[in-house]
């Protein structure tokens, strides 16, 4: 790494008001002594020129990495050069950088809620697999499926009526990928979620209901009980402690939001654009912060 590297890194997404990534990666900066700055680029959904204008900077070295958040980590895809194995076989992007002149998309999605995952449960207890409902069928749902997949775990997702299709696709990719789990998906709707309860190990909202500024909204059905045996996590960190978490906490259960995965994924990234691992101490310190 030549002295006085600057590094120029950003989020491209929207709606960015919410987002801890500038205090994150600001913090891991300055502990390792590094120059630069993290910055929020915030792209409208149907806006694909800004998008890949934004993306161009990357390419000609105006900015050394970009993470991509909702709701363009799927739209980012035919757009970049390469893909790496993870990112291929979920179809999603949250993190880009240049290799050789060329834009490569990773997503540490998958081994940052995974790893968070360990923290939650205990690596004894996620090593033993189980049954799970996942929420939604968005780029965050592919992350946590390919996760869980991947480590043999048996899951239903949920989603709405309008997902149905979407959901279906996302059974296809799954059952083609070498998984040692299975997936089925329903609608997310009591009477469907119902007879699905027992024994289920872990509940995942990948959906963004109850994200601020709806932060009292729930996306578990109206009148159903929570799985009694189930850990509850939502990948949702605004607010910091959701409707859904405070509903499953109430119910007796284990919950937690997703800011253990912000802070694991944004580790990956990190190291991934400027070759060094961040403390992880200072990474929850500064979330804890903000």
């Amino acid at each position: 790494m030549s002295a006085g590297k600057q590094f120029r890194l950003g989020l491209a997404g929207y709606p960015l008001a919410h987002s801890l990534s500038p205090q994150l990666h600001t913090a891991a900066l300055k502990r390792l002594g590094l120059e630069g700055e993290y910055r929020l680029y915030p792209v409208l959904p149907q806006d694909r020129a800004a998008l890949a204008a934004l993306l161009d900077r990357v390419r000609r070295g105006e900015l050394d990495g970009l993470n991509v958040t909702i709701p363009h980590k799927q739209t980012v895809i035919p757009m970049l050069d390469e893909l790496s194995p993870v990112a291929q076989g979920i179809g999603a992007a949250n993190t880009v950088y240049r290799r050789g002149g060329r834009l490569v998309g990773e997503n540490t999605d998958v081994s940052g809620f995974w790893a968070d995952l360990e923290r939650f449960l205990g690596n004894e207890a996620v090593g033993a697999q189980g049954k799970a409902i996942v929420l939604g069928a968005g780029g965050a749902a592919r992350a946590v499926l390919h996760a869980l997949g991947s480590h043999g775990w048996q899951v239903t997702l949920a989603v709405r009526r309008t997902s149905l299709e979407k959901a279906a696709g996302l059974a296809h990719v799954f059952r083609a990928a070498p998984f040692g789990g299975s997936l089925r998906w329903v609608v997310l709707e009591a009477a469907a979620l119902l007879p699905l309860l027992d024994d289920v190990r872990l509940l995942v909202n990948a959906t963004p209901v109850g994200m601020s500024p709806q932060g009292g909204r729930s996306p578990w059905p109206k009148g159903l009980e929570f799985p009694p045996t189930a850990g509850v996590y939502d990948l949702i960190y605004t607010p910091r402690e959701t409707r859904l978490v405070r509903q499953a906490k109430s119910a007796g259960l284990r919950a937690t939001t997703g800011l253990g995965m912000l802070v694991e994924q944004a580790i990956r990234s990190f190291e991934i654009w400027t070759g060094q691992a961040p403390a992880r101490e200072v990474m929850w310190r500064a979330v804890e912060a903000g």
